[in-house]
């Protein structure tokens, strides 16, 4: 099986949609010798934050000196990025041979007569051999969507399961209120383990602390309290918690400052089981984490950022950023939506700060037309553009930017990664 063809492999897979449950990935993981089962997991779930925390947590235990595999989802340019060891993405070789040995799998299942494992289930499969394949010392495991009947839940117990923030996103499957979703996310909790929790409100809350007690696990809350910021600009950022002083981290927000304190006391916790993890690692491993798509700065002139902010606490967090980084510039947004998201909540959070909205459409069979979307948006905001292309977008951009203003591309992650990759190839 070549590159491409693994990917149209996996790709043609989306046909049998999303279906919630563990019984497919069990039953291929069983044919495959259950590689999960010789590994070690950290495992994060959440609304928000999920994929930063793996890279933090990933980039610190790799800098301590372990072999560490990430598995997150969804990718910004290369399917490859979804899966690395070390900061590494997985090869297209290798991503071709395990892909064409769970498909082997996958008609064995079929030929059963069991139903056929949907697109995630088989990136999931994937994964967890490639780990295992490569002797992983430790995964940092990403879930998909939920948690309770997410595929990746498929382990047991981890190391560490991670609860970063809970907030409304996916509510036709995982529920119309906040405490229905927390306890989808809670499924990650297992018997006997150590749980870190993002500081939530009371009702949801009093979720995980229900679930901790039902299956024995201990709760631990990261304590914003201890968490004292010291220093910002364009380049980074400078707090304490706790006993750590003059951290630095390079991604820009407040909610990743609040991020990397889910991410210590989770560190703390591994230290505990064994892990030799320095303070000089957790400092280099903080340090040198970048994110792509997360309030990443791509131009400096014009100044250009890009942010997958496609909820509403998404859209607080990037409007609270701009407004604390850059008081003073203009502010011109790209955005491109899912017809499926509370794409209106989002827009109704950042008109204050916007002086013109640029409006393209996402490569997704959910994307809401440029031209609605504008439609929608010129009720809030007089100055709207409609692109045609997303390449058109970001022309457009360039040229009414002037000194006192910025660009900021926003929204889907499926439009994010074109504008990323023009930008860096210089259009």
């Amino acid at each position: 099986m070549e590159y491409n063809e693994a990917l149209s492999y996996i790709h043609n897979t989306l046909k049998f949609g999303v279906k919630l449950g563990l019984n497919n990935i069990t039953s291929l993981l069983e044919l495959m010798g259950n590689p999960h089962k010789k590994l070690k997991f950290v495992h994060v779930a959440g609304t928000n934050g999920k994929g930063s925390t793996v890279a933090f947590i990933s980039r610190v235990l790799m800098e301590a000196g372990y072999k560490t595999g990430m598995y997150t989802s969804p990718y910004i340019e290369r399917f490859t990025e979804r899966m690395k060891i070390n900061d590494e993405e997985i090869s297209e070789e290798e991503l071709s041979r395990i892909t064409q040995f769970v498909k082997e799998k996958v008609d064995i299942m079929l030929a059963r007569g069991e139903n056929h494992p949907t697109e995630f289930e088989i990136v999931t499969a994937i994964a967890f051999q490639y780990f295992y394949e490569n002797d992983c010392d430790i995964v940092v495991l990403e879930v998909g969507l939920g948690g309770r009947f997410d595929s990746t839940n498929v382990i047991d117990t981890p190391l560490v399961s991670v609860i970063t923030t809970i907030s409304y996103d996916h509510m036709d499957r995982l529920g119309d209120t906040l405490p229905k979703i927390a306890f989808e996310k809670a499924g990650i909790i297992k018997h006997d383990g150590d749980v870190v929790l993002y500081p939530q409100t009371a009702e949801v809350e009093k979720v995980f602390q229900d679930v901790c007690l039902e299956r024995g696990a201990r709760l631990h809350r990261a304590d914003f309290s201890a968490l004292k910021p010291e220093s910002f600009d364009i380049s980074g950022q400078t707090f304490s918690y706790k006993s750590y002083k003059n951290l630095k981290i390079s991604m820009l927000g407040d909610h990743q400052v609040n991020n990397a304190a889910v991410v210590l006391e989770t560190i703390e916790l591994l230290k505990d089981k064994g892990y030799k993890i320095s303070e000089n690692a957790i400092r280099k491993g903080l340090l040198n984490t970048h994110w792509p798509g997360r309030l990443e700065v791509l131009k400096r002139d014009p100044l250009f950022l890009i942010d997958g902010a496609h909820n509403i606490e998404g859209a607080r967090a990037l409007r609270d950023a701009l407004n604390r980084y850059f008081p003073d510039k203009k502010k011109i947004f790209i955005i491109g939506v899912l017809r499926d998201k509370d794409y209106k909540a989002v827009i109704e959070t950042v008109v204050p700060i916007a002086s013109h909205f640029i409006t393209v459409t996402p490569n997704s069979d959910r994307a809401l037309p440029a031209a609605e979307l504008g439609g929608f948006i010129k009720s809030y905001c007089k100055n709207v553009t409609i692109s045609d292309t997303i390449k058109e977008a970001v022309c457009t951009s360039m040229k009414i930017c002037s000194p006192d203003s910025m660009i900021c591309a926003f929204g889907s992650l499926y439009y994010i990664g074109e504008v990323r990759r023009l930008l860096k190839n210089n259009m």
